[in-house]
């Protein structure tokens, strides 16, 4: 893996279930996630988690590599999303998993805190990156959604790639489904919120949907304020689990408002929704989030999510990065040249 600039890791493995990292002000920031659910599968598989561990790093590389160059926070997250919906181990793009009638169906938002622009696709079988097709429905649009064939025809006209559904199907993605169905709390969908350098928040989710989903089911992952949801004001927010819970309890804006509103903490706020809000209610999942200032929390009440969190600090060349799948994360201190 190339880490270009960086240099000088110091690896260490801390004890962290989902405790937030504070901060007054970071230069940028940014945080991921490839799904929250049932891990059980991966506790016995040490191979198997590194897979997860380095494929999130590199999510996390893509990332600092755009930021740290002082681009915008929004092609970051296309750029990790894109990365993400191209790796078969995560439920999106070639991951995705299959409905009851043996098709893939995609879903995709993206949203820009600087001026609460926001675009989303939702049952899209032929986009190769649906994070794309949402982003060019929030710049080449005058709407916020669009739904199936409409989706794709809009997505064709902005010169998107297009694949046959059957891109989608891979030999991973089916013994994926075969895990799936021993362990259904399994969650999948991607998502990645940044900061960038200008102060800007973008946040943006994919998923593949949920396992044997009928009659064209959508989850909160194209709905903004379920799903995905960002505010300079505020924070960013990506979501991951249940779809059902996430839409009823608007999430994602909920975490916005709460911080915005009430003056809650973003770990206060996020904590409050994921492990007061939803668990009484099976609401089972987590999310990502950043707030103006930099400060980033990942909470779950499921027994794992993927995630990793990325941050440099002003006036210093300390990078912090750290990844996780159950309750311990990989942290990683690193200077730059």
């Amino acid at each position: 893996m190339k880490h270009h600039h960086l240099a000088i890791a110091i690896l260490a493995v801390a004890a962290v279930t989902h405790t937030p990292v504070r901060a007054q002000q970071r230069e940028y920031a940014i945080a991921i996630h490839g799904g929250a659910g049932a891990m059980a599968t991966l506790e016995n598989n040490p191979e198997q988690a590194a897979a997860y561990h380095s494929a999130l790093d590199t999510a996390l590389t893509i990332g600092n590599d755009i930021l740290s160059t002082g681009n915008e926070a929004e092609k970051a997250v296309i750029a990790v999303i894109s990365y993400l919906e191209d790796n078969p181990l995560f439920n999106a793009g070639k991951g995705a998993t299959i409905t009851a009638r043996g098709t893939f169906e995609l879903d995709a938002s993206i949203m820009l805190g600087h001026n609460l622009t926001a675009g989303a696709v939702t049952g899209a079988k032929t986009i190769k990156h649906p994070i794309r097709a949402a982003y060019a429905v929030l710049t080449g649009s005058p709407h916020v959604m669009l739904s199936g064939a409409g989706a794709e025809q809009f997505a064709a006209e902005q010169g998107l790639e297009i694949v046959d559904n059957s891109y989608f199907a891979t030999p991973r993605t089916m013994q994926w489904i075969r895990e799936l169905k021993k362990e259904t709390q399994k969650n999948g969908t991607v998502g990645c919120v940044a900061l960038d350098k200008q102060g800007n928040l973008a946040a943006g989710t994919s998923t593949g949907g949920m396992l044997h989903k009928n009659w064209g089911r959508i989850g909160d992952t194209p709905i903004i304020g379920a799903g995905t949801y960002a505010d300079n004001n505020s924070c960013a927010v990506s979501c991951t689990g249940h779809g059902e819970y996430f839409i009823l309890h608007a999430v994602a804006y909920n975490l916005c408002a709460r911080y915005k509103h009430l003056k809650e903490t973003l770990e206060d706020a996020a904590n409050h929704i994921i492990h007061q809000e939803l668990n009484p209610q099976k609401g089972n999942g987590g999310l990502i989030a950043i707030d103006r200032h930099g400060n980033i929390t990942m909470p779950f009440n499921s027994a794992g999510m993927f995630r990793g969190f990325l941050y440099k600090e002003k006036d210093t060349p300390a990078i912090i990065r750290a990844t996780g799948i159950g309750k311990e994360m990989k942290k990683e201190s690193t200077l730059s040249q």
